[in-house]
């Protein structure tokens, strides 16, 4: 449920089309639903502009195509990370038209295609083991409305990979970075380009690299100041807030 459809809801009582009662039982589950395993946020999107995500992780494939079905039924954009074969298995059992990304460890549903960003969003990873991650920052910024361009395999080991689209670097709004090892990408992204770059630290690396603990603390210290740094692998979260950042 978003200001769209509530406006579209508002108008069919208006002209006569739905009877007071009927809408009333729409917004029933306005703002959560109470599954009693988990309380759904319908009123999500209207506060925030994309509704409530699925984190599978650590629930069983009953409950996430039990939310994933409710969400499912308000309309709009449904969007599970972390996901399973087995969940998406549930899922589109229920969801018939829910896709799987298998490489992002998504399920989506798009049923809402309009383009709410402003500019292109640039997803960028340093290494090919990085592209899971990137993956995920890709799947969330395009089921939020965003143009997304992706461009992989390009980190400091050979720069010269990087700078070979720095013409599309250029034309970026916003810019995600995802990295592992010492997690200097994002660093040389930003010193490039006079937009935010948002980086996302990977667990990619050999042990000193903590399982991404360096990337991030790296991240934390560029000397870009037009970088800012998420969790670690939480291309979702990166996603999320450079399409934000689009929108404004």
């Amino acid at each position: 449920m978003n200001s769209a459809s509530l406006r579209r809801l508002f108008e069919q009582v208006r002209k006569g089309r739905l009877s007071a009662d009927d809408a009333v039982e729409r917004l029933r589950h306005l703002p959560f639903e109470d599954l009693g395993f988990a309380k759904v946020d319908h009123h999500r999107a209207l506060r925030q502009g994309m509704p409530e995500v699925i984190f599978s992780q650590g629930k069983t494939a009953r409950q996430v195509a039990d939310i994933f079905s409710r969400l499912a039924e308000h309309g709009g954009n449904v969007l599970a990370t972390r996901a399973t074969d087995a969940q998406y298995a549930a899922v589109v059992a229920k969801v018939e038209k829910a896709e799987h990304r298998p490489l992002a460890r998504a399920i989506v549903l798009q049923g809402d295609r309009k383009r709410y960003g402003k500019g292109v969003i640039a997803v960028v990873s340093a290494g090919t083991s990085d592209i899971p991650v990137a993956e995920e920052a890709v799947v969330t910024a395009e089921m939020m409305g965003n143009e997304v361009q992706h461009i992989y395999d390009v980190g400091v080991a050979g720069i010269h990979r990087l700078l070979a689209h720095r013409a599309a670097l250029s034309k970026a709004r916003v810019i995600i970075v995802c990295a592992g090892m010492e997690g200097a990408l994002p660093s040389v992204v930003g010193g490039l380009v006079g937009v935010p770059v948002v980086a996302v630290p990977t667990s990619i690396g050999y042990g000193a690299a903590f399982e991404g603990l360096a990337a991030l603390l790296g991240m934390m210290n560029s000397c870009a100041s037009n970088v800012s740094v998420v969790n670690i692998d939480n291309g979702f979260g990166a996603g999320y807030v450079a399409s934000l950042i689009n929108r404004k």
